[in-house]
């Protein structure tokens, strides 16, 4: 049984077993002393949790502090991360004793929501988790593709090939402006730009991490991290490299057709990838023939609701509504029950006056109730819509939602329905 397993933080002396764990559970390399010390820097150990078998660290799991973009709002969030049971010990309940301890952890500090990224879609759901971003990874042969005839442009913007370390000032500049519009996006402090910016494609043949930025007389409105590999055609000397593009993010329509634009047309690159990008990527309007840019879409953050009714009222909603939650959460339980969900002007989940939504959505009352409810849920289902990014109405068609009300989906999904739709680009 997992009581066999006791559970407490660790110290900075056991961070080496620690890793070792990881290292076991994700057959990976262990981390070179750079990287090492990357982890270290971002490593909070009062939020450690290692699973013991006698004096062997045997499961581990850990969260970051973040401050995370939902819908209307940025707010405190759990990022749990380096989840993981050595070989050894899988089947043994300890994941399970360590996935609740965090949660009631997470609980205990006030935080009302927790995302992770699944290394493995079918484990999480169990916890509450449920999929609230989507990403999309693109691949596009250059010589097939061009923009559109008419894309924004803007005569006062330029390009720079920068030093990505030597420019992090003009990169959080565009970051930051980027952050309170875009659910799923979490602030960085100089720990997390170091990460993002040592970060580079693994083939050893790749160049270090590249920048360009687009800027005007004011400041930044954009850049593009990227690598690309040297390769040529043995037969008949003809280009073939590739680039790897790492992140693009930029602060308005003229930027961004200016970073593809660029990214789209360096000489002797034959293949670009770009991988975590948004579903709603700009990139796919921008092409006269979006059909050339091969896209893959799948899971990206998985969002679970530890406290409901702070968690509902910290996002926003797109318009009014009201509406009785049955939530069904095991692991959880202070969360089981009904709650009177009411978005409007006043809470009241009715509008003031007809017309478009205040910016910024609607604020969100959410109380107990013992009043019918309109639909039940489970956990993770709640978790699934947290960000705007997943529909109600397909979880009810799947039988995951309940419907007790009719109209009760059609009206919650509307309001919980976000634009952006919610992309984080960076796996923690």
């Amino acid at each position: 049984m997992a009581s066999e397993y006791p559970i407490r933080p660790i110290s900075p002396g056991e961070y080496p077993a620690f890793a070792a764990v990881h290292s076991h559970a994700f057959n990976s390399a262990p981390h070179g002393q750079d990287r090492r010390e990357r982890a270290l820097a971002l490593m909070e150990f009062e939020r450690s949790l290692a699973a013991f078998d006698g004096t062997t660290l045997v499961g581990k799991a850990g969260a970051y502090s973040l401050r995370l973009c939902v819908p209307g709002a940025v707010t405190p969030v759990a990022g749990v991360t380096m989840v993981g049971v050595l070989p050894s010990h899988r089947r043994r309940g300890i994941l399970s004793a360590l996935m609740r301890r965090q949660l009631h952890d997470i609980h205990d500090r006030g935080e009302a929501v927790a995302v992770l990224w699944a290394s493995e879609a079918g484990i999480y759901e169990r916890y509450g988790y449920g999929p609230a971003s989507w990403h999309a990874a693109f691949s596009v042969n250059r010589h097939e593709v061009r923009l559109r005839a008419h894309v924004p442009g803007d005569a006062g913007l330029r390009l720079r090939i920068a030093e990505p370390g030597a420019s992090r000032d003009d990169l959080a500049r565009v970051y930051d402006t980027v952050l309170d519009g875009q659910p799923g996006l979490f602030k960085r402090d100089e720990a997390w730009w170091n990460r993002v910016l040592a970060e580079r494609d693994p083939a050893p043949t790749s160049t270090p991490l590249r920048c360009v930025i687009a800027e005007d007389d004011d400041g930044p409105r954009g850049y593009a991290l990227f690598t690309a590999q040297e390769a040529w055609d043995e037969d008949s000397f003809l280009p073939a490299a590739k680039m790897a593009v790492q992140e693009v993010m930029t602060a308005d329509p003229s930027a961004t057709a200016a970073i593809w634009r660029d990214l789209l047309s360096r000489d002797l690159i034959e293949q670009v990838r770009a991988d975590l990008r948004p579903v709603d990527d700009p990139l796919i309007h921008l092409l006269a023939d979006p059909r050339r840019l091969r896209a893959r879409v799948s899971d990206g953050l998985w969002a679970r609701v530890v406290d409901v009714g702070a968690a509902a009222g910290q996002r926003h909603y797109a318009c009014p509504v009201e509406v009785v939650l049955d939530v069904v959460d095991d692991v959880c339980p202070w969360n089981s029950g009904r709650w009177r969900l009411a978005a409007g002007p006043d809470g009241s989940g009715r509008a003031s006056a007809p017309g478009l939504a205040p910016p910024g959505g609607y604020r969100a009352v959410c109380e107990r109730t013992a009043a019918p409810a309109d639909l039940t849920l489970p956990a993770h289902a709640l978790g699934a819509v947290y960000l705007g990014g997943t529909r109600l109405g397909p979880l009810r068609q799947a039988g995951i939602v309940i419907e007790h009300r009719p109209g009760a989906v059609a009206a919650l999904s509307a309001a919980m329905a976000w634009d952006p739709a919610p992309w984080c680009p960076v796996i923690f």
